[in-house]
Order: C-alpha cells, then sequence, then structure tokens
C-alpha cells in the first residue's frame, strides 16, 4: 500500500522551525489580494503565517517601504519539466525525452526556481511524474520553488472505458495526485475539437469527485467544455472558441475559467525551439496565431457574463520565469483592470484550489507568503516584471531591493 503523501503547507511548516521566530515587516502600499489597499502598515509573521496586521509603528525586520506588497501569486496552470535542451529545442522530459533524466531533473528544478523568483509561491502542475519527487522535496525544503500541486499525468480519450478511467482516477489518487487533468478536447493546433466522449468524461470528473479531487479540463471549444461543466469538472482550462451559452452554464454551475495569453505569446516568440516537433508546425502557428484575439474575446464575454477567472499561464518551456507576464496580457488585450487581474493570480486562484483559507490573500492566519515590487502594478500593470522580494511560508527567497 503506497505511503499516503502529506499535505505540501504541513510539510512546509515542519521543514522550516526557524520561522517560530517573529519578523516584522514594514510597507507603506498592501494590495490585499481581494481588492483592497491597505497602507503604513507592518506584517507581523510567526511561525511561518501572517500573524497580524497593525500601523506601522515598531523597528522592523525586513524594510519593504516604497514598495508594493502583494500576496504570493499562484498559477493555477503550469508545466515545470517542459524545458529548452542543451541544443536549444523543446523537451517535455519523460520516456521519449532526448535528455538525460539527471539534466531533465536539474532544468525541472531550474524552472520551478524562476517561478519562485518570478514571484510565484505555489504552482498547479498538469502535470507529469516528475511533478512528485520535485513538489515533496520543494515542501521539506531541500529544494527551492513554489509550492506545487500536481495531476501526476493527463487522462486522456486512449484513456480507455468508463470503467478503467475511474480506475485510474483512483490510482493517481493513490500516487499522490492533488488534481485530476484531462484533455477534452484536442490542441488549438488541431483545432481544438472534442476527443473524449460524453461518458468518458462523466467518468474522469465524477471519480474524481468521489475521491475528493478537483479536476481540470482542456477545452478549446463549447461541446467538450460543455459537456465537462455538466460533469461537475472544477475548471476549463483554455476555452479559446466558447459561446456565450457555455459562458453561462459555468456561471450556473460555479465552474471556473482559464483562458491563456501567455502560452501562446511565448510559443510566438521561440518558434524555432518548437517548429517541427509533434504538432508544432506552420499551420499549428497559424492557428495559434489566429488564436490569440479569440483568446481577447471570450475573456472580455467572460467577464461581462461574471464568470468567475483565474490565472494560469500554461507555462510551456520558455515561460517559466515569466508568468507574471499573463497579468500584463489580461489588463492589455482583456481589457482588465490591474486589480481584477491580480485578483486572478491572487484570492480567486486560491478558492479554486480549495485554498483560500491558507493563501491568495494578506490576513491574520494566512500563510507568509508575500510579493513586493518596484512600483505600483494598479497604476502600471507592467510593474508585476519588477520583482525585488519573495516570501514563502514565512522564509525569504529573495531580497533584491
Amino acid at each position: 500500500m503506497p505511503k499516503k503523501h502529506l499535505s505540501i503547507l504541513f510539510l512546509c511548516a515542519l521543514a522550516h522551525p526557524a520561522n517560530a521566530q517573529s519578523i516584522t515587516i514594514k510597507t507603506t502600499t498592501i494590495i490585499d489580494g481581494k481588492g483592497q489597499v491597505l497602507r503604513n502598515k507592518e506584517i507581523v509573521v510567526e511561525n511561518g503565517k501572517i500573524a497580524r496586521i497593525d500601523a506601522a509603528l515598531h523597528k522592523p525586520d525586513i524594510d519593504l517601504s516604497g514598495l508594493t506588497v502583494t500576496p504570493g501569486w499562484i498559477d493555477t496552470h503550469a508545466h515545470p519539466g517542459w524545458y529548452f535542451d542543451k541544443d536549444g529545442r523543446y523537451d517535455p522530459g519523460g520516456r521519449n525525452s532526448k535528455t538525460t533524466p539527471q539534466d531533465g531533473a536539474l532544468r525541472t528544478e531550474a524552472n520551478a526556481y524562476a517561478t519562485l523568483m518570478g514571484g510565484f509561491t505555489i504552482i498547479q502542475s498538469l502535470g507529469q511524474p516528475i511533478d512528485v519527487p520535485l513538489r515533496d522535496m520543494i515542501a521539506l525544503g531541500v529544494l527551492p520553488g513554489p509550492r506545487i500541486l500536481t495531476a501526476i499525468q493527463p487522462i486522456t480519450e486512449t484513456s480507455g472505458t468508463p470503467e478503467q478511467i475511474r480506475a485510474q482516477v483512483r490510482q493517481l489518487k493513490q500516487q499522490g495526485a492533488d488534481v485530476i487533468k484531462l484533455f477534452a478536447t484536442a490542441s488549438i493546433r488541431d483545432g481544438g475539437k472534442m476527443t473524449m466522449t460524453k461518458e468518458q468524461i462523466d467518468a474522469a470528473c465524477g471519480e474524481a469527485k468521489a475521491v475528493g479531487l478537483r479536476s481540470a479540463v482542456h477545452a478549446h471549444a463549447s461541446d467538450g467544455a460543455r459537456a465537462s461543466i455538466e460533469a461537475g469538472c472544477t475548471s476549463i482550462e483554455h476555452g479559446t472558441f466558447l459561446d456565450d451559452a457555455t459562458l453561462d452554464l459555468m456561471v450556473a454551475r460555479g465552474t471556473y475559467f482559464d483562458p491563456n495569453f501567455l502560452v501562446l505569446y511565448n510559443y510566438l516568440e521561440n518558434k524555432a525551439k518548437f517548429l517541427g516537433i509533434g504538432n508544432y508546425t506552420e499551420e499549428g502557428f497559424a492557428a495559434m496565431e489566429k488564436g490569440l484575439p479569440l483568446v481577447a474575446d471570450v475573456y472580455k464575454r467572460a467577464r461581462a457574463h461574471h464568470v468567475k477567472i483565474v490565472l494560469g499561464t500554461d507555462a510551456v518551456a520558455g515561460s517559466h520565469g515569466r508568468n507574471a507576464e499573463e497579468f500584463i496580457y489580461r489588463v492589455k488585450d482583456g481589457g482588465d483592470k490591474p486589480m481584477d487581474a491580480l485578483i486572478t493570480g491572487t484570492s480567486m486562484a486560491a478558492e479554486s484550489l480549495g485554498m483560500s483559507d491558507k493563501i491568495g490573500s494578506i490576513a491574520p492566519g494566512m500563510q507568509a507568503d508575500l510579493v513586493a515590487v518596484k512600483g505600483n502594478p494598479l497604476d502600471d500593470i507592467t510593474s508585476v516584471r519588477n520583482v525585488v522580494f519573495v516570501m514563502k511560508g514565512g522564509m525569504v527567497y529573495r531580497n533584491a531591493k
């Protein structure tokens, strides 16, 4: 019987007994993750958590005056195990990788480290087997990186009958999966058509719910997304071609929506490193380029319909450490207000992960996950590029102010 994995946050608390000391942090501007701005406060951290927030009257241990402090950012859709190899070509790791396991593991950890340095203190990887040891070593404090939730491996139309899919979900749960990932449709490069049957989707999401796991669904078109929403799946990833009726159904069912700009921009910027591998063809890149205005359109429509939008980047090779660009695209392309964009990557993302009592906002009792940037994202969203301070669970990982 496999050993039951301990929760990430519990492991973090055990791993860092030094966090028992009290740390006072002086701030000028706090964006609390829930839409409020606090001025001239001190944050007192004890045992890795925020103990209290008071007027800034005491001599601080850490002075973040003149900076803007937010909760640690959350990326609900990342792939730390996808990297560029020594020749600068895309490699997704796994059994067909041309990179040695040792090199692949180092590149995966480098991606995780870059993500943490970029201000993201938790990511959801959708997902690879290497996520499990990486997650656990980060949780133990052996390696630096964001907290990781993982799907371990996705479920697809080739995963078998509904009963076989249910068994696979149970097996993934036993292996330590935090979420179930399924591909209800093809990629945007292949037109986004529905690939899994409704019965397969029902089995995957239904069994996930039965064993206490969330489910994240790759779905570009409305048919695959609608089947997933009706099956009770937790979130729809991408959703490039969704119609208004599907957005309304998401609102009615409380389904979270994760449209992604960064992944498409990243592919186009790094075209030479992907081209010729799998379905990364000229036709595929043309489809992704055409998809950018469609993502902007569905994003604006989702806002108008009051869909619960979370921040996920689908961070692939080339994106790690640049995850915060998604905030910028959501404002500039998606028409979001800066505060609303920030909420997608803080409290709303935490809610979608079922962790809003632990992360995603700055308040007493929350994990001391803090990011400070030069400038103010509410005035200029590109300030999210200027990360100078990162704290996770009361430990400082970056202090370059």
